[in-house]
């Protein structure tokens, strides 16, 4: 069975609390797991970074603020697991190690962050990179990868594939903060370059767009290769 890592960010799981897509998610994430081994790393979102900012308003410094966004990724992650009731393991994966051993038991692992410092972006990259992920999916607020941010140029070009070498050129400007919200971050990048997994960006606002390119292969975003031959579908 193949294997399929998903960095599923917060601001598109839960924005905030009283606007979720959780509910949305829960029947594509099973589907999605009958047909492959299924680990899924969810960011912090909108809750996490106001946290982080009152924590900065309180003069705490930008480690502990990583610190606090974390538990807020937990929290994320142990929604999802409880919605996705048996589907999933019953516990967060608090690291790569934990998370290996938890998909022995051939249910969705779900995990939050790790390490101050590190995006779930860069979590779920290693992740894929120790599982031996066939493709390494990366649900953010965009449809892909652009050549500037789209929102902030609208004439920007959009990437409907990409080598690894290009993304790290498009991401290595881009800052490392708590609560940062890029389409990828420079670490995962670099992940994604030596480990050549294939990297899918794709919108995740709309939960189907995960079930349509992992399973039908029809990807409505960016992918991210070297490799001459289609990821998906597995």
């Amino acid at each position: 069975m193949k294997t399929v890592v998903i960095s599923l960010g917060g601001s598109i799981l839960i924005p905030e609390l009283e606007n979720h897509r959780i509910k949305d998610y829960v029947p594509v994430l099973q589907k999605i797991a009958t047909k492959c081994r299924l680990y899924v790393v969810v960011g912090g979102g909108g809750e996490a970074r106001r946290y982080i900012e009152v924590s900065r308003n309180l003069g705490i410094d930008e480690g502990t603020s990583d610190e606090i966004g974390i538990l807020i990724t937990r929290l994320n992650a142990t929604l999802l697991i409880a919605a996705l009731g048996g589907d999933a393991y019953p516990e967060v994966a608090k690291t790569h190690t934990e998370a290996i051993r938890f998909g022995e038991s051939n249910r969705i692992v779900i995990m939050g962050g790790i390490t101050p410092g590190q995006t779930t972006d860069a979590v779920a990259a290693v992740l894929a990179e120790r599982v031996g992920a066939s493709v390494f999916i990366n649900a953010t607020s965009v449809d892909g990868v652009y050549s500037e941010d789209p929102k902030k140029n609208p004439k920007a070009t959009k990437f409907v594939t990409l080598t690894p070498k290009k993304l790290l050129g498009i991401v290595g400007g881009t800052a490392l903060v708590a609560g940062s919200n890029n389409v990828l971050d420079l670490i995962a990048a670099r992940v994604v370059e030596r480990s050549r997994i294939p990297l899918v960006v794709l919108d995740g606002r709309d939960p189907t767009n995960l079930s349509d390119a992992i399973l039908d292969g029809n990807v409505k975003g960016t992918i991210v290769s070297d490799l001459k031959t289609m990821p998906l579908p597995i």
